[in-house]
């Protein structure tokens, strides 16, 4: 089960990392077709759907990397049992929040499918398409959550916690 979660999450990185790239082609491409003179119509619309995707499949790699901001101000403060409650009460919290918007974004790309509901640009697309990217980021985030909720309560680190410090010949850019 670990293994498949691991690459699920690593999945999820890989398609945000596909989006960007995509963001940079249909950006070449729409200059491009300036300088040659023709439209490229909506490719900023697409672009700005490849930009929400690339957000929201990011979520749950970032998260995993400890790459997200986190406001640790009291929970570097606390040690022992204390640390734990706190550090299991914040991951309860986030998994509610996180799963509500997801569950809120699933019924809204469902809703976008059932009524067959089109883009206002040029190039009408069922919005369903690019609002997908955003549910199944949101809901691999909850099970990421999930995850680090249930290992915390059984005694283990979150992931974010094993992820190892930088050493002293670490570039200052790269820390």
């Amino acid at each position: 089960m670990r293994a498949f979660l691991e690459a699920t999450y690593r999945f999820s990185g890989v398609a945000a990392g596909f989006f960007l790239v995509l963001i940079g082609a249909l950006s070449l491409m729409q200059i491009s077709g300036r300088l040659l003179g023709f439209a490229a119509h909506s490719f900023d619309e697409y672009a700005s759907y490849c930009m929400a995707a690339s957000t929201f499949l990011g979520l749950t790699w970032t998260f995993r990397c400890n790459e997200h901001i986190r406001l640790t101000l009291l929970l570097s403060r606390t040690r022992g049992g204390v640390h734990r409650a706190m550090e299991i009460l914040c991951l309860a919290v986030a998994t509610g929040i996180i799963g509500f918007f997801a569950w809120s974004t699933i019924q809204m790309t469902w809703t976008s499918f059932t009524l067959k509901e089109p883009s206002q640009g040029l190039v009408p697309i069922l919005l369903w398409i690019p609002q997908s990217s955003m549910a199944a980021g949101l809901s691999v985030m909850v099970i990421a959550l999930l995850d680090d909720l249930i290992v915390t309560v059984s005694g283990g680190a979150p992931s974010y916690d094993t992820i190892a410090a930088p050493t002293d010949n670490t570039p200052s850019f790269e820390r």
